[in-house]
């Protein structure tokens, strides 16, 4: 699928950040997409945590929206060498979706609205690391930055914050999803530069 990427611009960073190695920061918010552009009703959106044994917890649009919201300002890091500091968003904290989820599971298989599926242990969602988020820069989430929801997790490349976000699979075994099964790293830590398999 082709990859859609506008709106590009290097500097140099700014203030006290620092940038992850091979980076650069961008003022603009680059786009870029597997595909199209899904374009989720409100009233069809629907969000689902699937455990091992098959239970399932499910949120709608309004049950998302009635949960406790949190307001995070975090830097993101694109694989494709971009940095974005003091991104702001709202949205609801993993910890609270789950809340009553029961799992031995260690591993969790991301799926959107339009078929990307990423993978992340289960720790990488927890303790006040990620987010569903629908809200960026005090407005409603754009659909071509995930809206009307989208996983972020701040501290590894953004193909992990998967886009348009619909549910998390949670497994006993780690199983690479899209961008996994074409050769990208299974973790993504931009701070170690694991951008492909074997960094």
């Amino acid at each position: 699928m082709p990859i859609i990427s506008r709106g590009f611009g290097g500097r140099r960073p700014s203030g006290d950040h620092e940038l992850p190695p091979g980076q650069y920061e961008t003022f603009d918010f680059p786009v870029l997409s597997a595909g199209p552009t899904p374009r989720v009703p409100l009233d069809e959106w629907e969000f689902t945590i699937s455990t091992e044994d098959g239970a399932e917890h499910r949120w709608n649009w309004d049950d998302l929206l009635a949960l406790p919201a949190e307001t995070p300002t975090v830097d993101l890091h694109c694989v494709t060498k971009w940095s974005k500091f003091d991104t702001e968003w709202r949205g609801v904290s993993l910890d609270v979706l789950f809340e009553d989820v029961e799992s031995a599971a260690d591993f969790a298989l991301v799926h959107s609205y339009g078929g990307y599926t990423t993978n992340l242990p289960l720790d990488d969602l927890l303790d006040g690391k990620a987010w569903i988020a629908y809200g960026y820069g005090g407005e409603e989430l754009p659909p071509e930055h995930g809206g009307p929801a989208r996983l972020l997790v701040p501290h590894l490349y953004l193909w992990k914050s998967a886009k348009w976000v619909r549910g998390i699979r949670l497994q006993a075994a780690d199983e690479p999803g899209f961008w996994e099964s074409a050769g990208y790293h299974d973790y993504g830590d931009p701070w170690r530069e694991q951008r492909y398999q074997g960094d």
